[in-house]
């Protein structure tokens, strides 16, 4: 069963700070996108990481080699312990967050397939397999997959092997925790959590298909 993320969307310091609390011990890592960190800044890194939870960097990294190295720098200097970048800028540039994750002790993971309906257009089928078996090769450590198509899932796993699958589209985006919890290393749930009246409550409601 998979560990339990938390995708903290929310536009202020103290809302975030407010959620992560409540939700920390139910939780197995945080993760924080551009909507936080645009709002906040990077330093928001700081008060989260006291709750003791890794923290991962959804910026969904996609740029030259170079720029994501840089990119990847920042944020594991930050505190964070993961990077999620793109797959489809090609094999260099996902190299470059790989090798930043590696020299600072942390996680990269690369984006396959995402979870919303517009991702059928580009981000499926076979590009998502030769993105996936991409992510092997630059010694990524795991994909990104979508709970919202667990079919999709098992094919990419049979790519991916042992390395990990985080899948985003639990609860919001309609992904049904009970079909994709036996399929992944790590479920991510958002909006169900951060917009609910009781946050520990809800995180709670998905706890239970944690390792």
């Amino acid at each position: 069963m998979p560990d339990l993320i938390l995708a903290l969307d929310v536009l202020s310091h103290d809302e975030a700070l407010r959620v992560a609390e409540a939700a920390a011990p139910h939780l197995d890592a945080i993760k924080i996108g551009y909507p936080l960190v645009l709002a906040a800044g990077l330093g928001i890194a700081t008060p989260l990481s006291e709750f003791g939870i890794p923290l991962i960097a959804d910026f969904k990294v996609a740029d030259i080699p170079n720029t994501n190295r840089l990119i990847a720098e920042q944020v594991f200097a930050a505190g964070f312990a993961g990077i999620i970048c793109q797959g489809f800028c090609g094999s260099d540039s996902v190299a470059a967050c790989v090798d930043a994750a590696e020299d600072a002790g942390g996680e990269c993971y690369v984006v396959a397939e995402m979870s919303h309906p517009g991702a059928l257009e580009f981000l499926s089928g076979k590009n998502a397999e030769l993105m996936a078996q991409m992510a092997v090769r630059a010694g990524a450590h795991g994909i990104i997959a979508p709970a919202t198509r667990p079919e999709r899932v098992r094919t990419l796993r049979t790519i991916i092997g042992e390395k990990k699958i985080l899948s985003p589209g639990v609860g919001a985006q309609g992904g049904d925790p009970e079909a994709v919890a036996p399929l992944i290393d790590g479920m991510i749930v958002g909006r169900s959590i951060y917009t609910a009246e009781d946050p520990a409550e809800a995180t709670r409601a998905y706890a239970r298909f944690r390792r």
